[in-house]
């Protein structure tokens, strides 16, 4: 006899969205004790970790009604990652990338600079990806971002980021707040976000290693 853990398609969304979220738990546990024994290169574990940790904060957004903590959903089902709370929740960049603002830290940079601006990057990606389009969306992340990387002297004035931000900020002040992108403008704006991110991440010291 087939046992049905739900009664209706809300109900059985949100079992798929728990047990999507368990995995991505699990998934970053086992990528950070890969990373931690030398069994994967930085550069894969970068990237797989930056993947798992958009898919989270995406996830962990849509539950946030329902699972307030997410150290508490843990504690239920009885999950064993203390690394991948610290990665997915505490952090929220992966390792390497701690690592390379580590090395850029001084008077006026900080590790928490460089964390907000990838975060700053990766929220507003995300929103897009979300249809997150509408002018009063979409200019108080690029505003926030623009703001990051004006934080960072590492970053010369002519930052591809600094500059492309301040041409959209600019675009947007134009139009009116219930205004929305087309879908050009946001495919546009979502690629040249990714070209700075990566820009970004080449100009910081050690990106290499």
């Amino acid at each position: 006899m087939e046992v049905k853990l739900w009664n209706d398609k809300r109900e059985r969304d949100m079992y798929e969205n728990f047990a999507e979220l368990y995995a991505i738990i699990r998934a970053t546990e086992k990528l950070e004790k890969a990373y931690i024994r030398d069994i994967i290169p930085p550069s894969d574990y970068e990237i797989e970790c930056q993947k798992l940790i958009t898919h989270f904060k995406t996830l962990a957004s849509t539950l946030r009604d329902i699972i307030p903590s997410i150290e508490r959903f843990a504690d239920t089902y009885k999950m064993d990652c203390p690394a991948a709370i610290n990665r997915l929740v505490v952090s929220g960049v992966p390792a390497t990338v701690e690592h390379r603002a580590a090395a850029a830290t001084s008077s006026t940079t900080s590790a928490a600079i460089v964390a907000e601006c990838v975060q700053n990057f990766i929220t507003a990606m995300d929103s897009l990806k979300l249809n997150m389009v509408a002018v009063d969306q979409v200019h108080p992340l690029l505003s926030d971002l623009s703001a990051s990387l004006n934080k960072l002297t590492i970053l010369p004035p002519d930052f591809e980021g600094k500059t492309k931000m301040r041409e959209w900020i600019s675009r947007l002040s134009k139009m009116g707040a219930a205004d929305e992108l087309t879908e050009q403008q946001a495919r546009q704006l979502h690629f040249d976000l990714e070209s700075s991110y990566n820009s970004f991440m080449a100009a910081l010291p050690n990106s290499g290693t």
